[in-house]
Parts: structure tokens; C-alpha cells; sequence
């Protein structure tokens, strides 16, 4: 085991392999295609081929062949293994030592307050503008609940603005924010964060203070669709309907109850296991 962990380190020793897994480890349970990659990190296909075979020949990375596409994800058990025993026989078994934030997953993660929860996009015009509307109306006693782009448009997206109404939801205070707006002294500090498109979720972006759960929640673009206008519709309507799922599920969540552990893998599971038609 200890030959190799040390072939794990090695492997992630080098800045653009490093770069893959920690991109992947983001983008975690999704199985991210070769050309996604390729295009998020500036490599040359055959660069990343060979970055990938040393990650998956140290047990960090595997592959999966879907259609024509390879596609790859982190293998979770070898990444505990390796932080395992980076605590338990480097550190000794004293998380005061390795882990600075001394954040203790065995903890449940409160509450004598509202959770803080931010939804992020690239744009904020259409996928994280829904799930912001659907967790404010449907548990805004819970939480406060706030969304924001990477690359924000200056507007909201019409067709998920119609949805919206459509939905009989309230639309008028609604705007486009640049992620820059939640950062500094003055801005809260979050419980939940989640990205909802692969865009933002490949972006390179300052961890959060506080560490809060986060999680990947990814989905087709509907602002890509294409065809007549009925056919935009019913993407957006699409997109509506799964994030309402999301939401429901999340909401549902026995978060008091929950430890940090046990709540990371029920945010990742929503991800997974919601799905649907529109509402």
C-alpha cells in the first residue's frame, strides 16, 4: 500500500496532472469527456492522454468508454485512502496538525439559524435564476438563497423568464450577478454552494471561506437549444422541471440531523437520482 500512495503523490506532484485531478475532483460524480477536459485546461490531446494515463496508472482516475467518447472520474477510495494516510500515519492520527481549518467531518454542520446557499452558472440568466427562484419560494423559512455567474449577461434570458411566469413565480426582483458580488467581508458566509453547468464547475475559482458543502449539479445548457421557439420552450421547461426535483430533494434534507460526511453524499446523490420531465 505504502509503494503505492508514493506513486500517488509522485503522480500528483507534476502542476497539470494535478490540474486534471483537481478539475475532476470538482466536477465529482460526473464522468468528464477527454475533449472537455482538454478545452478547460488549454492541453493538446495527446498531452492530456498521457497526463491521464500516469493519474490512472497510480489509481487516482479511471475511464470509461461511452459511445465513441472516453470519459473519465476521480476514484474516490484511492483519494481517501491517500488522505488517510497522509492524517493517520504522517500526522499520527492528530487532525490539529494536518488540517489547519480543523474541520470536523464528523459534525453536524448546525443550525440556530437560515443556511446560506448560493447557486452558480456561468451566465445567472437562466439555470441558476431557476434554482434560486425555486428554493427561495419553496423553503425561503430555511434558507437564504442567493445565485451569481462566473460571466454573467447583462439580462436575464426571456424564455426563463416566461417559464418563470408561466410557473406563477415572481420575477420582478431577478437580476444577472457576477460572483465577485459574494466575496469580500461583507458578503454571507455559505453553508451550501452548487454549481448547476459544467462551465463554471471546470472554472478555476478561490475555495470558500467557512468550507461549505458544495457540490456539482450538471446539466444541459437550455440557453443552447436550438429549433423553432416552441422547441427553446420546451428546454427551458426541461431545465425547470429537473431543478425542481433538485430542489425538492435538497430541501427535504434532514440537514440538523446530518453530519458533514453524510450530507456530501446526499447533495452529490441529488445530482444523480433527480430527474424528470417538466413540471
Amino acid at each position: 500500500m505504502e509503494k503505492e500512495l508514493t506513486l500517488r503523490l509522485s503522480t500528483l506532484g507534476h502542476p497539470q496532472r494535478l490540474a486534471i485531478f483537481r478539475l475532476l475532483v470538482r466536477r465529482f460524480p460526473d464522468r468528464v469527456p477527454a475533449g472537455e477536459l482538454a478545452d478547460a485546461l488549454d492541453l493538446k490531446p495527446s498531452t492530456l492522454s498521457a497526463y491521464l494515463a500516469s493519474l490512472m496508472q497510480s489509481g487516482l482516475v479511471t475511464q470509461e468508454r461511452v459511445g465513441t467518447s472516453l470519459r473519465y472520474a476521480v476514484e474516490m477510495t484511492a483519494l481517501r485512502q491517500t488522505f488517510e494516510y497522509l492524517l493517520l500515519d504522517c500526522c499520527r492520527g492528530r487532525p490539529e496538525l494536518c488540517s489547519p481549518l480543523n474541520l470536523d467531518l464528523g459534525d453536524t454542520i448546525m443550525s440556530d439559524r437560515k443556511f446560506n446557499v448560493l447557486f452558480i452558472c456561468t451566465g445567472n440568466s437562466a439555470r441558476s435564476i431557476f434554482a434560486e427562484t425555486l428554493l427561495r419560494e419553496t423553503a425561503g423559512d430555511r434558507f437564504n438563497v442567493y445565485s451569481a455567474g462566473t460571466r454573467p449577461r447583462s439580462e436575464l434570458n426571456p424564455f426563463a423568464l416566461e417559464v418563470l411566469k408561466q410557473k406563477g413565480h415572481d420575477t420582478s426582483a431577478l437580476r444577472a450577478k457576477n460572483i465577485s458580488e459574494f466575496r469580500g467581508p461583507d458578503a454571507p458566509e455559505f453553508d451550501f454552494v452548487f454549481t448547476v453547468c459544467n462551465q463554471a464547475a471546470n472554472e478555476e475559482c478561490p475555495a470558500w471561506s467557512g468550507q461549505p458543502v458544495s457540490a456539482h449539479w450538471s446539466m444541459v445548457d437550455p440557453v443552447k437549444a436550438t429549433g423553432t421557439p416552441a422547441e427553446k420552450s420546451l428546454a427551458f421547461q426541461q431545465a425547470y422541471g429537473m431543478l425542481l426535483r433538485r430542489v425538492a430533494a435538497f430541501a427535504a434534507l434532514p440537514i440538523e440531523s446530518l453530519n458533514r460526511i453524510s450530507l456530501q453524499r446526499a447533495v452529490d446523490d441529488i445530482a444523480q437520482t433527480t430527474s424528470g420531465e417538466p413540471a
